[in-house]
């Protein structure tokens, strides 16, 4: 990166909102949010982002992603295209999905050389203190990241009560994350993370479940927890390179 990166160009419509707060460091952040507190019935929300070569952008969400009840589901899709040397750094709070909710998520992002992704992407049970653990009907995750125009990593997630009780089948863990480092920029550390992890087992915290994954450019990390905090402490752990990477901290400084 050479200066400070900048939003050049920035357009929402209801009910999706964009954000761009201020930081020390050189990447442009972005938060994303909509009105009304959440994603309502027939909600279907589309975000195309364009990072230039050399720039870099930290795209977060403002909280968590709730996702109200409805026959016809909601929807978000994520487009995310970098050029040569870019860096884009997504860490989006979890979606949360109330009871009866349906909803479906899709993420493509395309990697020109020398570009660089960290993304990370959580799932929790709904308000589980309302008695709603894993209540929703319909859970669907696609994400797609190609590099130099090669499919590099596509990653599916479905929970549909057709397929028999969510709650059954997660058993004890109420919070899914999936960490995904690619590229030049990230490479250290997503070799270092494939190491630890890998190094540690399976069974090394009692609070959760790791595991880590070699894909083309980089690693995947899927973490599964007994609790939402527990989920964002490991990731907080995993991710402690991100403040000399785009020079703030995504998770002390919000706003």
């Amino acid at each position: 990166m050479r200066g400070r990166s900048v939003a050049t160009r920035a357009r929402a419509h209801s009910p999706l909102r964009l954000l761009l707060p201020d930081n020390r460091g050189e990447a442009l952040w972005a938060y994303t949010t909509s009105y009304g507190g959440g994603l309502v019935d027939g909600d279907a929300l589309s975000l195309d982002a364009h990072v230039a070569a050399g720039a870099a952008l930290m795209l977060a969400t403002q909280a968590s992603t709730k996702v109200f009840r409805g026959v016809r589901g909601s929807s978000q899709a994520l487009s995310l295209r970098l050029d040569e040397g870019a860096l884009a750094v997504v860490l989006p709070d979890p979606v949360v999905c109330f009871a009866g909710a349906t909803y479906g998520q899709r993420t493509e992002v395309d990697l020109a050389p020398g570009a660089s992704l960290v993304l990370v992407d959580g799932l929790h049970a709904g308000r589980v203190a309302r008695g709603e653990r894993w209540a929703f009907a319909r859970y669907a995750s696609r994400l797609d990241v190609r590099r130099e125009g090669r499919l590099a990593l596509s990653d599916r997630l479905l929970l549909d009560e057709s397929h028999g009780a969510i709650a059954e089948r997660l058993g004890a863990y109420d919070a899914f994350a999936t960490l995904v480092l690619v590229g030049e920029r990230v490479a250290p550390f997503a070799a270092a993370l494939l190491e630890r992890v890998g190094a540690a087992g399976p069974g090394a915290h009692a609070d959760r479940i790791e595991s880590a994954t070699a894909v083309e450019g980089g690693t995947l990390l899927r973490v599964a927890a007994a609790t939402a905090a527990g989920a964002l402490g490991a990731l907080r752990g995993h991710l402690g390179f991100l403040t000399a990477l785009i020079g703030d901290d995504p998770f002390t400084r919000r706003w």
